[in-house]
């Protein structure tokens, strides 16, 4: 696909909040509630929904910012989701606004941003390190 990545393009992620996703589980605190982290990924995952039918084959993003506030604790049980939208492209790097909710409302945001990368030459680099 050759479509171009444009402002306004918007994406999402839902997952389900399980124990094994909370803060205890992960590390990220101690208690029984959606853990921080499992909403980064899923913010990520919708910025990542929001421009996948825009990239070649051989190509992927990676995350290289992410500013989020968790504004509201969501317990295990409850569905979550997130949705993102591109407010910016500057080149290979692209902006998005993400809000996360759960079944009861509003439950974090977040400014994240994304690099276009040739998967293999990502990859190579990466390993090199070894």
């Amino acid at each position: 696909m050759d479509m171009e990545i444009q402002v306004g393009m918007r994406g999402e992620a839902e997952a389900l909040a399980e124990r094994e996703d909370t803060a205890l589980e992960v590390g990220s605190g101690d208690l029984l509630v959606y853990a921080t982290p499992c909403m980064a990924a899923l913010m990520e995952g919708a910025a990542c929904e929001a421009i996948a039918g825009a990239l070649r084959e051989d190509q992927t993003t990676v995350g290289i910012s992410l500013h989020l506030a968790h504004t509201s604790a969501t317990p295990v049980g409850m569905a979550v989701r997130a949705q993102a939208q591109v407010t910016a492209v500057e080149g290979k790097i692209i902006t998005f606004e993400i809000q996360a909710f759960d079944e009861a409302g509003p439950i974090g945001t977040a400014t994240h941003r994304r690099a276009v990368v040739s998967r293999q030459k990502f990859l190579d680099k990466a390993y090199s390190k070894l």
